[in-house]
């Protein structure tokens, strides 16, 4: 079914007003200049999304589907060691195009951690969705749904650690270098998990 000229054009605005974001951040965001740069006037955006705050929700709705859209892309399978997981997550996040996304991701997660009721459900989200996307490729033949969830949960704090120390700092030779190390130890940790004789599941 296409879409209306009414929905086809607000459709058009909430990505230039993603774009807008990414370049400018959310935080003090004005409905003027952000009409102004989008060549329409506030009005017409109250007109597509009712409210200064609804458009805020659709703008965050709208980058981390932008984010699940690359994450279905990697069509990650079972297959798929955990650490070559992690190369491919951070050669694409760290591309500096996708950057002022995964700038705009931190500071709506730092608002959402701050004013929780304005943004309900997000920091839970932002979480939940990652670990179901990466669950599938950490398990290994000898890994207990909870076993894939921790390798999950490394693959994000590791990832989220890199992607905020190279936000922060440029320093693009020195956490390309740490990214290796860390799937080098990855790489090793998987190794000891699966090495013949060891017992994976017992208990001390």
């Amino acid at each position: 079914m296409s879409r209306t000229p009414d929905e086809a054009r607000r459709a058009e605005l909430l990505d230039a007003a993603v774009d807008y974001v990414c370049r400018h951040g959310l935080t003090g965001l004005s409905l003027r200049p952000l009409a102004k740069a989008l060549e329409t006037s506030p009005r017409n955006l109250l007109y597509h999304f009712g409210s200064k705050d609804d458009l805020v929700v659709e703008i965050i709705r709208r980058g981390r589907a932008r984010q699940q859209t690359t994450m279905a892309n990697l069509k990650l399978s079972g297959d798929l060691p955990p650490s070559q997981v992690s190369r491919i997550l951070w050669r694409q996040w760290s591309d500096p195009k996708r950057l002022p996304l995964m700038r705009l991701f931190f500071e709506v997660y730092n608002l959402a951690l701050a004013e929780p009721a304005r943004f309900p459900g997000f920091s839970e989200r932002a979480v939940e969705e990652w670990l179901g996307a990466l669950e599938g490729c950490s398990t290994l033949p000898s890994y207990s749904r909870a076993d894939a969830r921790a390798f999950a949960t490394v693959l994000i704090a590791a990832f989220r650690g890199f992607m905020l120390d190279l936000i922060a700092t440029g320093d693009r030779a020195r956490i390309d270098r740490a990214v290796e190390v860390y799937l080098a130890m990855l790489d090793n940790a998987v190794l000891a998990a699966t090495s013949p004789g060891e017992d994976h599941d017992a208990t001390a």
